[in-house]
């Protein structure tokens, strides 16, 4: 099965910068809700046949018009909700920010044990966003199903579960807002990146290294530190 997994439109929060995982969250700027019912239009190529999206009020706002054009209903999903940034929530510096993809990434690594501080571990995290994809998956669905969730949830996700995806290429590849990454495959034989935010991600070589990515990036290296102008949310 193929996977769109869409951030959601801006939110005023992302304006400021702040760490806003909680339920059910803000709404969508005048931006964010150009931006969602733009997609559409970009979307216009994909046979869509399920469409879900996380319980904080940003991704559903975002799945709306999408969910009208195709004369589909919007599955309301926990398990895709942003990573929860616990007691680092709501603050904007770039102490937390660093905590947060510091923790997420390592989920990614391997390091599910691993707990945000205050929050939930690499385990749960994954765990929930697994449960949905399952769903989706076990639905038997033809087609594509889009998944609206949240920046880090999705970048977190792909690293960990996509075989061509390092951690250091998602902490390195910013996903904009309404960006998509596709994957394709199954829980059972894995998944596959096929593009993140329009760019076509490359299969890995027998070696275990990719040939390139995005920008002339290999899909290996240190992870970089986050930036205040870098919201994960």
């Amino acid at each position: 099965m193929r996977l769109l997994l869409i951030r959601h439109g801006q939110t005023p929060s992302n304006v400021g910068h702040f760490l806003d995982t909680a339920r059910p969250g803000p709404g969508l700027t005048d931006l964010g809700l150009r931006q969602a019912a733009a997609l559409p239009g970009a979307l216009a190529g994909k046979d869509i046949a399920a469409l879900y999206a996380s319980t904080l009020t940003r991704t559903q706002l975002t799945a709306a018009p999408l969910a009208a054009e195709r004369g589909i209903e919007v599955r309301i999903r926990d398990g895709i909700r942003e990573l929860s940034a616990g007691d680092l929530e709501m603050r904007a510096d770039e102490d937390a920010a660093r905590q947060y993809l510091t923790t997420a990434f390592a989920w990614s690594a391997g390091d599910v044990a691993r707990r945000m501080p205050g929050g939930e571990s690499g385990t749960e995290a994954l765990a929930r966003f697994d449960s949905v994809v399952a769903e989706a998956a076990g639905a038997g669905e033809p087609g594509t199903v889009a998944l609206v969730s949240h920046g880090a949830a999705i970048r977190v996700w792909t690293a960990a579960r996509a075989r061509n995806v390092t951690v250091g290429f998602a902490a390195a590849h910013h996903l904009d807002n309404t960006g998509v990454v596709v994957v394709e495959g199954s829980p059972d034989s894995g998944w596959t990146a096929l593009s993140w935010a329009g760019t076509v991600v490359p299969e890995v070589t027998a070696s275990g290294a990719a040939d390139g990515g995005p920008a002339g990036r290999t899909l290996s290296g240190p992870e970089p530190g986050p930036t205040a102008d870098h919201p994960f949310d």
